[in-house]
């Protein structure tokens, strides 16, 4: 039953306009941007529909009218038909790993006669819309374990039905909701743990070749083990409130590291004896601490010093398996990717050549950009995939940095009202619904931008409403329009 609450209950008259104007301004540009990295010198008609841009049109069009068949829809069909979306998608997932079609080694595609679908694109609404559902059921709570892992089943069961895609960058984009899981009541540790593990990945990695003064032991092994002993610490001071354990257990842990190294360079020097690697110390004095932590929380049966105790062994199993994954697991060109990216390899010529093409069309565009069509890197075609996963250098050429400013902007502004129609929503499934979209699209304009920067990995996923093609752009509308339909609604109270 609904209830009005006093205010216009007309679906036209709450829809968020601002967020339509704010989509329809970026699939305007978006077309431009298609047509200054597609064109030719030569070309005549860019709305022939044997050029991308006119093909473009095409996609840009049935978006605008899906959005629309959208909004005539009932919010509440969302909302009663989540788990079963939900599952014809997981089904075409799993039905693609199978698919005989391979698309730059990806089997992520389904070939259609002419027409060609992805669905992982679609996969991001459903996946949005279960999760949704499931969180807003009576009596669940994130920070209960089992309805955590709930909800990250439905998380990663996609995830790696892409993975077996081989689409790891498509994957990669449900990482993006963890910011929803936080938002709704998950513990800050967990993203911290994260944002952790990244950092032990990079820094371990980049410096594992750099000697610590001529020692046999690397910056990167004695950084991280020092970044490991100084977190556990933190956690003890914030989480146990024991703030001189702390501090005795990082000075103690420091204290033995210093005399470790100093007398891992005077041996040779007085004793005649071979230095030793100073990151079995560092290794055991960790081990005992996290044994320490075991050990307190039993006895004072606080599950505190056991989660941190987790945290640390956790953080040395990772460390440890990181080189090993990082040259056995990814896949050749991943690993130079990554590689790259570190600063470990150059390759201007293999996996750094799209970067290194594309930060030089950025910055020909100076200031005001070559204008339309006047492109002369993305003419020539210089970058790969420059209609697609690297569309942005496009927008930097023609455009500049006032041009690039201003569609950052543009996403700024459609990234604030996401936050604002999520926060206003009466109903959690719409609260929550609403967190989805937008960790989705900061997730993919974050890592689309940062990798034609040379700032991020280049795991090649499309920038919304610009990169060429049908199935993201109706993906993302899917994805938006949803939401718009459900926040229309949100003056009704329902019984």
């Amino acid at each position: 039953m609904e209830r009005p609450t006093g205010k216009s209950t007309s679906v036209w008259a709450s829809i968020d306009w601002w967020t339509i104007v704010i989509y329809l301004c970026l699939l305007t540009f978006g077309w431009l941007s298609v047509c200054g990295a597609s064109y030719t010198y030569g070309d005549t008609d860019i709305f022939s529909l044997g050029t991308r841009s006119g093909m473009q049109l095409i996609w840009i069009g049935t978006s605008i009218v899906l959005g629309f068949l959208i909004l005539m829809l009932d919010d509440r069909f969302w909302d009663t038909f989540a788990y079963i979306i939900y599952a014809v998608l997981l089904l075409l997932l799993f039905a693609t790993i199978f698919n005989p079609h391979s698309i730059k080694g990806s089997h992520s595609w389904l070939v259609l006669g002419p027409l060609r679908l992805q669905p992982a694109e679609f996969a991001k609404f459903a996946t949005a819309l279960a999760a949704a559902k499931l969180m807003s059921t009576y009596g669940f709570d994130i920070r209960r374990r089992r309805h955590f892992f709930l909800s990250l089943a439905v998380v990663l069961l996609p995830m790696l039905c892409i993975i077996g895609q081989r689409e790891t960058g498509s994957a990669l984009v449900y990482l993006a909701f963890f910011l929803m899981f936080y938002r709704e009541g998950m513990p800050g540790s967990v993203l911290f743990t994260g944002v952790a593990f990244v950092i032990y990945f990079v820094v371990g990695i980049k410096y594992a070749e750099v000697s610590f003064f001529g020692l046999p032991i690397s910056v990167g092994r004695l950084a991280v083990y020092s970044l490991i002993q100084l977190f556990v610490a933190g956690m003890v001071w914030i989480y146990c409130r024991e703030k001189l354990l702390a501090r005795n257990l990082l000075l103690i842990c420091w204290g033995i590291t210093v005399v470790a190294l100093l007398l891992s360079w005077l041996l040779p020097k007085f004793v005649a004896l071979p230095a030793f690697d100073v990151s079995w110390v560092l290794l055991a004095t960790t081990v005992v601490v996290i044994i320490y932590l075991f050990y307190q929380g039993l006895s004072r049966r606080m599950a505190d010093y056991t989660l941190i105790a987790l945290f640390a062994l956790g953080s040395v199993g990772f460390f440890s398996m990181a080189d090993y994954a990082l040259n056995e697991v990814l896949e050749p060109h991943q690993r130079v990717r990554i590689n790259v990216l570190l600063g470990l390899e150059e390759d201007l010529a293999g996996a750094g050549y799209n970067v290194h093409q594309s930060e030089i069309a950025i910055g020909s565009g100076g200031l005001l950009g070559k204008g339309f069509l006047n492109g002369t890197q993305t003419k020539l075609k210089y970058v790969p995939e420059q209609d697609t996963d690297f569309i942005f250098c496009t927008v930097g050429e023609e455009e500049g940095f006032l041009g690039s400013s201003a569609v950052l902007l543009l996403f700024l502004a459609l990234i604030l009202r996401l936050i604002k129609m999520a926060e206003r929503q009466p109903l959690a499934f719409g609260r929550i619904y609403g967190y989805c979209v937008l960790s989705i699209f900061l997730f993919h304009l974050f890592i689309n931008v940062g990798m034609v920067l040379g700032l991020t990995p280049v795991i090649g996923i499309p920038l919304p409403f610009f990169s060429y093609g049908g199935s993201s752009l109706w993906g993302f509308t899917l994805l938006l329009f949803i939401f718009l339909r459900i926040d229309a609604n949100r003056n009704m109270i329902r019984r």
